[in-house]
């Protein structure tokens, strides 16, 4: 005849028996059980509170879980991702919050796991880490206003079969798109657009560009050109990325891929 097995449930069971009769400490039925203090305490709790059934197993799935989403609210967070497919987390959440305050929408990390359950999102892709090869020559954006960026994004069709390449300008450091305009690429075409920008925002410590015209003159004494003196005159470090390093205008060169996949 097999011996009979005991399920934790009856244990559970005896536990509180024991502990209802008193005969012996809860330090003592503890150490008897195997079990710590606070286990004991919680399995005498849910009895009291809930009786027999308070001793059976609980799921310890959370009861709320963090993908959880109303389907009303998962359905108008898909239908803007789908109407703007370049848009994350958080841009998304930011329109529709703007729109619908009164609603409680979730934390942008639930919304992103809801754009890949859904095949809105692909996972990024992890890049190698390379080792450090020396200090940068740039000037680190560590605040506002301290370097700004400007280029004239290459030509491209908008989605009216427009040409489009405009001068663009932002504040590196926090990335502010501060002009984007369609003007000659030449220093009396560049020139009105700084204008109005340091009168609205103040001159920055550093104006960063590449080696194109009308920034830099090859042939100029130290590639300074018209436009560039003008800035030295006013107090701004002129500053060039390396020939062929556009990844040293690298927040610059990502704001151009947004606008050319939001407007072509």
């Amino acid at each position: 005849m097999p011996f009979a097995e005991t399920s934790a449930m009856d244990l559970r069971v005896q536990f509180v028996a024991a502990c209802l009769a008193g005969e012996e400490t809860m330090t003592e039925l503890c150490a008897l059980y195997g079990i710590s203090r606070k286990t004991g305490y919680k399995w005498l709790s849910r009895y009291r509170s809930e009786g027999p059934s308070g001793l059976e197993d609980r799921s310890r799935a959370p009861l709320h879980p963090g993908w959880s989403i109303e389907d009303e609210i998962a359905a108008r967070l898909t239908e803007v991702r789908r109407a703007h497919p370049f848009w994350g987390p958080r841009k998304v959440l930011g329109y529709l919050r703007a729109r619908d305050p009164s609603i409680t929408w979730p934390a942008a990390s639930t919304v992103g796991d809801l754009f890949r359950r859904e095949g809105l999102s692909e996972p990024r892709r992890r890049r190698r880490s390379r080792a450090p090869v020396g200090e940068s020559p740039l000037t680190p954006s560590d605040e506002p206003n301290r370097v700004w960026c400007a280029d004239f994004k290459g030509w491209f069709r908008t989605q009216d079969n427009t040409r489009c390449d405009p001068l663009t300008v932002t504040d590196n450091h926090s990335r502010y798109l501060l002009a984007c305009e369609i003007v000659a690429p030449t220093g009396a075409g560049v020139r009105p657009v700084l204008d109005r920008l340091f009168r609205e925002h103040g001159l920055p410590e550093v104006f960063r560009t590449d080696n194109g015209t009308p920034f830099a003159a090859p042939r100029g004494v130290a590639g300074l050109g018209r436009l560039s003196v003008e800035l030295i005159k006013l107090g701004i470090k002129v500053e060039w990325i390396e020939p062929g390093c556009p990844q040293q205008n690298g927040r610059h060169e990502r704001m151009h891929r947004t606008l050319k996949a939001e407007t072509a």
